[in-house]
């Protein structure tokens, strides 16, 4: 069944049953000050509830197009990251203003899933609201009763406030809700988890596919609940995921909701869709299809994206679509607005102002595009140290006055910035941009002073680093300047002699202490500017001329210079596992872990990490030396086989890091043997971006710490199963659980067994031979071995058998074998086959055919009759 026919039929079914069926209202919210867009089916409907209008008609059906991204109902963040969140979405309602209630909504529901659509009823469970003794809330013992009517009582579940007590925003209609969850995971998947344990636990496979909100209230300003005028229904159904369900799809992304769109994305892209969640491209491809429909949409209907308002969120929504294209699609030019001719042909006929606003729509599209990509090139990378620092600091802010500078002195936009910082788990501060924008406006006023000073120059002498060699050394301070931020007033030097190593490729600035026998200041950060050193101090000393000690916190650069080698290593074990293309494509190497980003376009296998890992831990152990070519030539260097990254700047000679047959080009700092590291850990491997993994790893004293977590674990897992064995406890225990599912298939055998008796005595005698024409909702093998043995048991028989389970159509044939001669069940089976739109075969004596049309099954039914 196709979706247009999916949606025709919830129509045609309710116009049936007296309701006017009205189009789709905008999108876009003009007129009511509480919304900016429609987030749900009753949206247009809101004043007939309220009493303020009177309703066209007391039952109207429609479906609506809907888009939540603000607010309480807020879907953003899920979308492309699973199978069934969207932004714009249909929402398939019938209504009722004072006309019927509870009783005939729970029944059209019911008689629309079960009869019209074919969904088996054991695949369904049902919620209601068990009552909230807060505000004085009773359970709908009403809808429960009128269930039982329809549904067995241990499928009608009890749902809290949240769960089954709707309400579309601070204020406003509301009322109990009973809910439809469907279950469409595989026989053996069910057989093994109840699906009432996992209703409503945001399982991928049992999912809310109706709501039927019985409309008794008004939340008013104040939070109290007063009745509205007349009792009211308000139904929502996800038609994605109505449509997911009966076309025997996991993924709404797998539906001709979205198919036609991806098509189109991967021939302008060149990437193809495997529906994989974690994978960064399909993740992307996913936001593009999804955030397309709810853009275009919004400008169909009269919303131009802008910097304010309902037209800030469409021009977010469209710029995470783009955003996503770029990064993980290669995407680098417009090619969005191309999917909307894609759109027109899909839905236009049921949203004609598609049609009619088709060109607009991809001329703005367009134009966002254009403009929005020239901004992205050079923000990006500094966007992503910014979040590589934060995420290595365990910070989940990004800092205020960094984001700020993005904005002001690059000219990157702050919600580009707020949409790559969640994708990573993280926010920005938006009370303090919008402060730090309010005091730039002031400062460009006042002509304020700036926050870094000039440099103070002391005395002339040579700067160096040594920190190659040693972490502490006697120097002096050559120049100095004042630096404020919020923090408070620092000071930034450089010295004669530095031991600390500034944040470069990769590794991050050392920390410590600067001082002598009369004051100590502690060395913030490290970082090099216009090729100085630069440290930055917690205040300045009495006498900048002194001689200081500067020495570098020493775990820190031990656990540093540990990851960094480690880094070397790692590197040439992916080459030697997976090949040549490998190339580093990004790193950090910091004290506490290191992360590595790599070319590569597959997820690693766990052998691939496994022996990876080995690799590594063999160089350790084999106890190598450094060695370090300090300054040679650049194409000595490369002579000699050492690795430059690709579109790194070199000069003419360059520093050389070489662990056996490690060889990099590299200037951070490293162990002198590589004994030193410890011990390396891989904990995790994943994308970075489309064809680029990363991988994060420990060693030194953090691997040391995971394996010391990791003797903790065992002794509580040890003490938990009463038992030193920890393996074979957990054995144990998958051989109980093995046990307990045979007993499971041992009761469903017992219940095919029940089906045979009742089969045998429904044959119909057609002349000197028998026919069994039956419906049923056993799964595969259940049905497989019944009909072996009925076409054994019963002579001269022919035996049809058209089941639905998991919504999927399969049709099976057996012949007993003294009708071989006469009938053949694999001729039987395909031409049965036609009316499920699918195919099959076997032999003569038993055949089957699977389909994709289920409601074909009542034609293939009266067909089987007439053999």
């Amino acid at each position: 069944m196709t979706s247009q026919e999916i949606r025709q039929k919830f129509l045609d079914y309710f116009k049936s049953e007296g309701h006017l069926i009205v189009p789709s209202a905008p999108i876009v919210l003009k007129d009511d000050p509480t919304l900016m867009f429609s987030n749900s089916g009753m949206t247009q409907f809101k004043d007939f509830f309220l009493g303020y209008k009177t309703p066209t008609a007391p039952r109207i059906a429609d479906t609506q197009k809907c888009l939540r991204v603000s607010g309480k109902h807020n879907d953003l963040d899920d979308v492309g990251r699973d199978t069934y969140h969207h932004t714009m979405f249909e929402m398939l309602g019938n209504w009722s203003f004072g006309d019927y209630f509870k009783k005939e909504a729970i029944a059209f529901a019911w008689e629309l899933l079960t009869e019209v659509y074919g969904i088996p009823k054991e695949n369904l469970y049902v919620t209601i609201f068990e009552g909230d003794a807060s505000e004085n809330l009773d359970r709908d013992q009403d809808a429960y009763n009128f269930w039982k009517s329809h549904i067995a009582e241990d499928r009608i579940i009890n749902g809290n406030k949240k769960d089954n007590f709707w309400e579309m925003g601070e204020s406003g209609p509301c009322g109990p809700c009973s809910e439809i969850h469907i279950d469409l995971r595989t026989p053996e998947e069910k057989a093994a988890v109840p699906g009432i344990t996992l209703v409503n636990q945001d399982h991928p496979q049992v999912v809310e596919v109706w709501n039927l909100v019985f409309m008794e209230f008004n939340r008013k300003a104040d939070r109290s609940l007063e009745k509205l005028p007349a009792q009211h229904v308000d139904t929502g159904m996800g038609f994605e995921r109505l449509c997911m369900a009966l076309q025997g799809k996991s993924s709404n992304y797998d539906t001709d909701v979205f198919t036609p769109l991806i098509s189109k994305v991967e021939e302008l892209s060149g990437k193809k869709y495997t529906g994989i969640l974690e994978d960064e491209k399909d993740i992307a491809i996913r936001v593009v299809v999804d955030h397309i429909r709810a853009v275009s949409f919004a400008i169909a209907d009269g919303q131009l994206p802008s910097s304010g308002g309902a037209g800030y969120v469409i021009r977010r929504i469209l710029r995470r679509g783009i955003s996503y294209a770029y990064r993980f699609l290669d995407m680098k030019e417009p090619f969005l607005y191309k999917l909307v001719a894609v759109l027109q042909e899909q839905m236009g006929p049921f949203f004609p102002e598609i049609e009619k606003q088709g060109k607009l729509v991809t001329e703005v599209i367009k134009s966002e595009e254009d403009s929005f990509l020239n901004t992205i090139e050079t923000g990006l990378i500094r966007v992503e140290k910014l979040i590589q620092q934060t995420i290595a600091d365990n910070q989940k802010v990004l800092p205020t006055l960094e984001v700020f500078e993005l904005y002001d002195t690059y000219g990157f936009p702050d919600d580009l910035t707020r949409i790559i910082a969640e994708e990573k788990g993280l926010t920005i501060d938006e009370e303090g941009f919008k402060a730090e924008r309010e005091k730039q406006r002031k400062r460009s006023q006042q002509d304020s002073a700036q926050k870094v000073y000039d440099w103070v120059t002391l005395e002339e002498r040579e700067e160096n680093f040594v920190g190659y060699d040693q972490t502490e050394s006697e120097t002096y301070i050559t120049r100095y300047r004042k630096v404020e931020n919020k923090d408070g007033e620092f000071y930034q030097v450089v010295l004669s002699s530095t031991p600390f190593y500034p944040e470069g490729g990769g590794q991050v600035g050392d920390k410590g202490v600067l001082g002598n026998a009369s004051e100590t200041f502690d060395v913030l950060e490290t970082k090099k500017e216009n090729g100085l050193i630069i440290s930055l101090i917690n205040g300045l000393p009495k006498d900048p001329k002194a001689l200081f000690t500067a020495k570098v916190n020493a775990s820190d650069r031990k656990n540093s210079q540990a990851n960094h080698s480690g880094t070397h290593l790692l590197h040439e074990a992916l080459r030697d596992v997976l090949g040549t293309h490998v190339e580093q494509k990004g790193s950090y190497v910091g004290p506490d872990y290191l992360r590595f980003d790599f070319s590569h376009f597959n997820k690693m296998t766990e052998e691939e990490l496994a022996l990876i890992e080995e690799k590594v831990n063999h160089k350790i152990k084999e106890n190598i030396a450094l060695q370090e070519f300090r300054s040679i030539p650049i194409q000595e260097a490369l002579d000699k086989g050492a690795m430059a990254l690709f579109g790194e700047k070199y000069g003419d000679n360059v520093r050389m890091i070489q662990f056996g047959s490690s060889k990099e080009l590299c200037g951070g700092t490293h162990v002198k043997n590589t004994s030193e590291i410890g011990h390396f850990k891989i904990v995790s491997e994943g994308s970075a971006a489309a064809g680029i993994r990363r991988i994060e790893a420990i060693s030194g004293d953090q691997s040391e710490e995971y394996f010391k977590n990791l003797e903790k674990q065992i002794a509580e897992l040890s003490q938990l199963l009463k038992s030193k064995d920890v393996v074979r406890s957990i054995e144990k225990l998958i051989d109980e659980n093995a046990s307990l599912k045979s007993e499971v298939d041992a009761l469903k055998k017992e219940k095919a067994k029940g089906e045979i008796s009742d089969w045998k005595n429904a044959y119909e005698q057609k002349g000197n031979k028998q026919l069994l024409v039956k419906k049923t909702s056993l799964d595969a093998g259940s049905v497989k071995d019944i009909v072996f043995q009925l076409k054994k048991e019963i002579p001269t028989s022919v035996t049809i058998i058209l089941s639905d389970a998991d919504g999927k159509p399969m049709i099976t044939v057996g012949v007993s074998d003294d009708l071989a001669a006469d009938y053949q069940a694999g001729t039987i089976v395909k031409d049965l086959a036609k009316e499920i739109q699918g195919g099959g075969g076997g032999n003569p004596g038993f055949a089957t055919a699977g389909g994709k049309n289920l409601d074909g099954l009542e034609n293939a039914y009266q067909k089987a009759l007439a053999l």
